[in-house]
């Protein structure tokens, strides 16, 4: 029972961890929306590995100015850490990367679009 127990063990170790960035490479997010990036890790060597997020290869600054810049992160079996950032503006733009330790990064490009709403049109009633 107890060698069984340990091949269990043992055989779950020896996967390589995996990283990615649920949804498309590239996003395309609004101006003054919230971009939601949302990055996993799977069989991870540590118990509950710590993400670390960055943009254009520098950390994310959690306490910069610019405000509304928040991070929820739920450790398990697969520890998902959800990147929210407010008001979504150019600055914003470039290329968003999650990585734990010992796992290779994951990446999204994330393009801030300037888009006009429309006010709605009155049409002449028949």
């Amino acid at each position: 029972m107890c060698l069984y127990t340990l091949q269990i063990y043992n055989l779950l170790w020896n996967y390589k961890p995996i990283t990615k960035i649920i949804g498309s490479p590239e996003q395309f997010i609004n101006m003054g929306s919230t971009i939601n990036l949302t990055c996993t890790v799977l069989f991870s060597a540590e118990i509950h590995p710590n993400i670390i997020w960055s943009r254009n290869g520098e950390a994310i600054d959690f306490d910069s100015p610019r405000g509304g810049i928040s991070l929820v992160t739920e450790k398990g079996s697969i520890t998902t850490s959800r990147l929210l950032i407010q008001n979504a503006g150019r600055t914003d733009s470039g290329l968003y990367a999650c990585a734990q330790s010992k796992t290779n990064a994951a990446s999204v490009r994330v393009h801030i679009l300037n888009v006009e709403r429309m006010a709605p049109q009155n049409f002449p009633n028949k």
